[in-house]
């Protein structure tokens, strides 16, 4: 009204002041501004439809004004005239000059602001009251839609020179109603708990104040409707209906009701499955990858499933635009016939690999786990295996795949990687701590991706209260362009092994070797190594009786040429905190003939993880490591290559290196552990979700081990060992583990309890490495 009233004043003022009652008409010459301060002239001309040269009269300016006020720049219009020019007198409506947001907290300011500029409010622009009573509407809607109800919106204009205004709007969020009834009318054939349980939403349980779980939501409802149709439809009954859904609010808008009515219908059978189009593939290869079969209750989750795979067979040999269509032909006899209509499309081809993201690592790196080729056949099978290679390196957190049709064509496709890259070692000073060593300082540098190079080179100085170390080694994975891969190390090591409270001795050792890798396919390779090694021996008055022994029969000095030869299958998904595949590897490590002590070490271990979840937020992990150990004749085994077990990386809950034979103590020293020949351990893990944690740089687990090491020939002075395998020995544990890759390095924290820890054994509740420990 007030907006009309002055658009009428406006134009009765200018008529009374330029026209008599006999001349409503004159020729405009020219048209000035006044008032203008931030309005740019251009747009006051492209709403105000009159132009110099023009007749106009009462008519023509009531519409001309009418539209300048639509455009919502201007307050207030008043029109004037000399003569021949007509003078627009314009009052700007007031600028945004600030927003303030006050009592937001589930939704952050980034978001409300940017919402805020969508809809036409945003600092800088001109201020419409209109615009703003929308926004506040929009805002509460956004809030009900979370299920807080409750939510109020209050705006309020303050005035500040300048023509300008600041917006303060104050947000009363509420609370999430939380869902007090979920009634299913209509379930004949399944129970309510059993049809809940597909519900995301709950009622409130002890767990609801972290999973939120009891609060209502509109999208997290249509999800659950969605879940309870497949649910529904994968045990048969194919013309299963949601009838209606009633969300019902109290009065105080703080709880929900929900009542789902439903017709489950009859159960269906599949009759028989038929292929038809195209059959750029043979047909039998075809059927044999579709999980339906005739007399199978009909399931929509094997039928898509079905269908994806059918896709996946055409795209495997270049029909990547594939499209496979279901349709369920459905009799009276409660049988249902599939028939997959096949439509290949043409054979794509890749015209260009495009990388992004790599910042640290080479192009080269990347493009050498290619299975799928520029300029050769799309396969989805190939482009899959570059991306699972890429993401097993360990170099990147996350790898992704697009597929981008060419503009223009319709037979080919650039393929876009987009990597992630992540910490994949420690590259500065080395500086850590852990219970086994103690503190650790050092210059080193040990990198598997080494200045993006792909090469793993690990060097430096380490001291540590039981090691001191110089180390050079490097290995280069692709040494050949078919993956042969070539390493060499070199080292001195002075190790005090008193001081990590096993048998008391120290050993200086010097080494050199060299070793190299052959790819069998693309997830196993075999690895043979040579090593030439000095170890020197050095004994104490509370060295133990077995090591003293030793030293009579071999002496304290030895030279040997050490082999190694080991096989490796890897089918994880990823080489960082995995979540599904399996990897083994077995070594031999023989001391050949003609070296000082001649012996061999076969070690096998074993890591398998299985999603429990679609989501791969839950994984179930088996993991075992073994290994037996002998002389070859001719002198005893060594005992400084003996097996240990307990430890951080081993059996948590136990003090590093604790379980097993302990050696012979000599003057009043106390038996301290000797390790053995035989090792057996593993153990069960599930994987959680790690709280307020995204990404893949965390992994919170609950394990399960259990291990111990065994000898088979303690020797003729040893009292604190039983020869063999006694089972009734193996340690059990279980706890906590958490472990964080960090820009310095891994972390890892543990918390254990042993369940038979027995007399005499280290205990230790709580673990925790941080850095590089070498």
């Amino acid at each position: 009204m007030k907006q009309g009233y002055r658009l009428f004043a406006a134009v009765i003022v200018f008529l009374a002041s330029t026209f008599s009652s006999a001349q409503g008409a004159f020729e405009v010459t020219d048209i000035r501004l006044e008032g203008l301060q931030r309005v740019a002239p251009g747009l006051v001309f492209r709403h105000f439809p009159i132009s110099n040269g023009e007749q106009v009269d009462e008519q023509r300016l009531s519409t001309a004004v009418r539209k300048l006020f639509a455009s919502g720049y201007f307050d207030d219009v008043k029109l004037a005239r000399e003569n021949g020019v007509l003078i627009l007198k314009l009052r700007e409506r007031p600028s945004i000059a600030l927003i303030r947001l006050e009592g937001n907290k589930a939704l952050k300011k980034e978001q409300l602001l940017e919402g805020l500029k969508q809809g036409g409010l945003k600092e800088g622009d001109v201020f419409k009251r209109a615009t703003l009573e929308q926004i506040q509407q929009d805002l509460v809607r956004i809030y009900a839609a979370q299920g807080r109800y409750g939510a109020q919106v209050d705006a309020e204009v303050e005035n500040l020179p300048g023509n300008r205004v600041a917006l303060n709007i104050e947000i009363k969020e509420g609370k999430v109603a939380s869902i007090q009834h979920i009634n299913i009318v209509g379930n004949e054939l399944f129970d309510d708990e059993t049809l809940k349980k597909q519900f995301e939403l709950q009622l409130p349980g002890f767990w609801s104040f972290y999973t939120d779980d009891d609060r209502y939501a509109r999208e997290k409802l249509a999800g659950d409707l969605e879940r309870l149709r497949s649910f529904y439809m994968d045990q048969g009954y194919i013309k299963f209906s949601i009838d209606s859904t009633q969300v019902s609010i109290t009065p105080d808008k703080k709880h929900v009701y929900i009542t789902v009515n439903i017709t489950e219908g009859e159960k269906y059978s599949v009759r028989d499955v038929n292929l038809a189009g195209e059959m750029v593939v043979p047909e039998e290869e075809l059927m044999q990858v579709i999980t339906v079969k005739a007399g199978d209750t009909f399931s929509r989750n094997r039928m898509v499933k079905s269908q994806e795979a059918l896709n996946r067979k055409l795209g495997n040999v270049g029909y990547m635009f594939a499209n496979v269509a279901p349709s369920p032909e459905i009799h009276d006899d409660n049988t249902v016939t599939l028939n997959y209509f096949l439509d290949p499309g043409k054979r794509t081809y890749v015209r260009r690999i495009v990388i992004r993201g790599n910042t640290r690592t080479s192009d080269e790196v990347i493009r050498r786990e290619m299975r799928q080729m520029e300029a050769g056949v799309a396969s989805t099978k190939n482009i899959d295996a570059s991306k699972l290679r890429l993401e097993r390196t360990g170099f990147f957190s996350t790898v992704n795949v697009e597929t981008i049709p060419v503009p223009g064509t319709s037979d080919q496709v650039d393929l876009e990687y987009t990597v992630v890259e992540q910490q994949s070692g420690s590259f500065s000073a080395s500086v850590g701590f852990s219970q086994g060593s103690g503190l650790i300082l050092g210059l080193s540098v040990e990198q598997d991706n080494f200045l993006g190079s792909g090469r793993k080179v690990a060097f430096g100085i380490t001291n540590s209260d039981s090691t001191t170390e110089y180390r050079f080694s490097s290995n280069d994975p692709y040494y050949t362009v078919d993956g042969v891969s070539r390493g060499y190390k070199l080292y001195y090591r002075e190790r005090d092994f008193d001081e990590d409270d096993v048998s008391s001795y120290e050993t200086d050792e010097l080494g050199a070797g060299v070793n190299f890798g052959y790819p069998i396919d693309e997830f196993q390779r075999l690895n043979f190594g040579a090593t030439l090694e000095q170890t020197g021996l050095k004994t104490n008055s509370t060295t133990p009786q077995e090591i003293i022994d030793f030293v009579a029969d071999e002496g304290d000095d030895y030279l040997g040429l050490v082999g190694n030869v080991s096989w490796s299958d890897n089918h994880l998904n990823r080489g960082v905190f995995p979540t599904d595949g399996y990897v083994q590897n077995a070594s031999l490590e023989l001391g050949l003939p003609g070296s000082d002590l001649t012996y061999y070490k076969a070690r096998y271990s074993l890591r398998m993880y299985q999603p429990l979840t679609e989501s791969e937020r839950w994984v179930g992990k088996v993991w075992t490591r073994i290994g037996y150990a002998d002389d070859l004749g001719g002198n005893q085994y060594p005992f400084f290559k003996h097996f240990f077990a307990g430890g951080i990386r081993s059996v948590r809950g136990f003090e590093a290196n604790s379980l097993g034979p302990k050696d012979t103590p000599r003057n009043g020293a106390s038996a301290d552990p000797f390790g053995g020949n035989i090792l057996l351990t593993g153990g069960l893990e599930l994987i959680v979700p790690t709280p307020f944690a995204e990404g893949n740089s965390t992994r919170t687990s609950l394990f399960l081990d259990a291990g111990n090491v065994f000898d088979t020939s303690c020797g003729a002075s040893a009292t604190n060992c039983e020869e063999g395998i006694e089972f009734d020995e193996i340690r059990y544990t279980t706890g906590l583990a958490f472990s964080w890759i960090t820009p310095m390095g891994p972390l890892t924290f543990v918390l254990a309890t042993p369940l038979n820890e027995e007399s005499g054994d280290d205990t230790e509740l709580f673990q925790f490495s941080f850095g590089r420990t070498f």
